[in-house]
């Protein structure tokens, strides 16, 4: 009974919570990585605006292949430092670690709002008009990360904190 009431306690759902996050993370970037041609050319066709059919805002797209390597490879260093700290929030959480846990995993997770909300969402949905491409859509990806993340920052904060001396 003892451990099944440790394994349903809101630390246990927090820290599964936040390590399966920390292993989606995990394999976007190396996703990203060992398949870079294929999701460089969607930051490329994003930026591009070249499958979008509002011609009044064409004026914001950016084709520099520079630029776009430097987007991209942030976007992956982005993903890979939230990785690591959702990994090692997890690793906090399973050493009982809780306040450390909580630090590093909301760091995390904030990282994973602002990537996707942010970046994928307002700025390639709405300044680079993603929403109208067919074919280089990321929104409905990104709403559920920021979804998710969203949810596990809310756990994140619901466990309870340990009384300060």
């Amino acid at each position: 009974m003892r451990l099944l009431a440790r394994v349903g306690s809101l630390r246990a759902v927090v820290a599964v919570t936040v390590g399966f996050i920390a292993l989606n993370m995990l394999l976007v970037v190396l996703g990203n990585i060992t398949d870079y041609g294929t999701n460089e050319a969607f930051v490329q066709h994003v930026l591009a605006m070249d499958t979008t059919f509002g011609e009044g805002l064409k004026w914001r797209a950016i084709t520099s292949p520079a630029i776009v390597t430097v987007v991209y490879v942030a976007i992956i260093v982005w993903e890979a430092i939230s990785a690591i700290l959702l990994t090692a929030g997890t690793v906090a959480y399973a050493r009982g670690r809780e306040d450390s846990a909580r630090t590093l995993a909301s760091a995390g997770l904030l990282m994973v709002v602002a990537l996707f909300l942010g970046g994928f969402i307002t700025i390639g949905g709405e300044w680079f008009a993603m929403w109208q491409s067919k074919d280089w859509n990321g929104i409905t990806a990104a709403l559920r990360m920021v979804t998710i993340a969203g949810f596990a920052l809310v756990l994140v904060h619901l466990s309870p904190r340990r009384a300060t001396p």
